[in-house]
This record gives C-alpha cells, structure tokens and sequence, in this order.
C-alpha cells in the first residue's frame, strides 16, 4: 500500500510543509535525544527517545505531503516509515510500534516497565534514524533539508 492509497481510505489528508516546519521538527528531535541522555529513570528516557522517533517519521510523512487523522495518529505515522524509506525498514516500523505501545504503558500504567538497556536500544536505534532521515531529506526533499 501507498501514501496516497492511505489517503483515499481517509487515514492521512494533505500537508503542505516547508523547511522551516522540517527544521523546527528537526530541533525537537535533536533536544530529545539530548535530552533522553540525562540523568533521568529509563522510563522517561525511553518516553523522550520515543517521541525523537516519533518526530522522525512525521518529518518524513509532511515531507511526502500528508499528515495523519487524529484516529491512531502515532500508529499510522510509525507504520508509514517503510512506505516512505522502502520495505525494507517494515522491522523498524514493527519495533518503533513496540515502542509505542511500551511507552504508553510506562507512562500510563505502571512505572519501571522499561529497563536502561532499552531505552539505550531505542536512543542508539533513534540517532541512526536521525541520520537516515537527514539523508533522505537531501537525496529526495533537498529544499527542506536543513
């Protein structure tokens, strides 16, 4: 499936970015990985990586041209990173997804689900994906590059 076929069933609805969106994304991606370094419970840590990730593929979605309906917003915007990078990031959209579900359930059910050797997972999985989004903005959106 497609971005557009995802419009056509009503999930996504056009948007028109510009580089200083991307570059104000951007900047929030860049202080939450700082930021999810600091010296805070691995919950948390987790929490602000997951939303660095999270910023990651909206940039990529507003730089196709779409954003997302409310409904399942956050799923749809993770599972769109294999449309949008190619098939074969479909494991990364499935482990971001299981991030999400792990971050809610830390921040709305029980704390001390995550332990630190997953928040490092998810921050070291994150700034790789920084780079690869910033690659792609280049190769394929170079006037919204930064």
């Amino acid at each position: 499936m497609r971005l557009q076929q995802w419009a056509t069933n009503g999930w996504l609805r056009p948007h028109q970015t510009n580089k200083q969106q991307i570059s104000d994304l951007l900047a929030i991606v860049e202080r939450d990985l700082a930021d999810s370094s600091g010296d805070l419970s691995a919950d948390w840590q987790f929490g602000i990586a997951s939303n660095a990730a999270l910023k990651l593929c909206t940039i990529l979605r507003y730089s196709e041209g779409f954003r997302p309906e409310k409904n399942l917003a956050h799923y749809r915007t993770l599972r769109a990173l294999p449309l949008i990078l190619g098939a074969e990031r479909s494991d990364d959209a499935d482990y971001l997804d299981t991030c999400r579900a792990k971050r809610n359930t830390a921040e709305y059910d029980t704390a001390g689900t995550v332990s630190p050797s997953e928040a490092d997972e998810l921050r070291t999985f994150t700034r790789e994906l920084h780079q690869d989004v910033i690659r792609w903005l280049l190769e394929k959106h170079p006037t919204l590059s930064p």
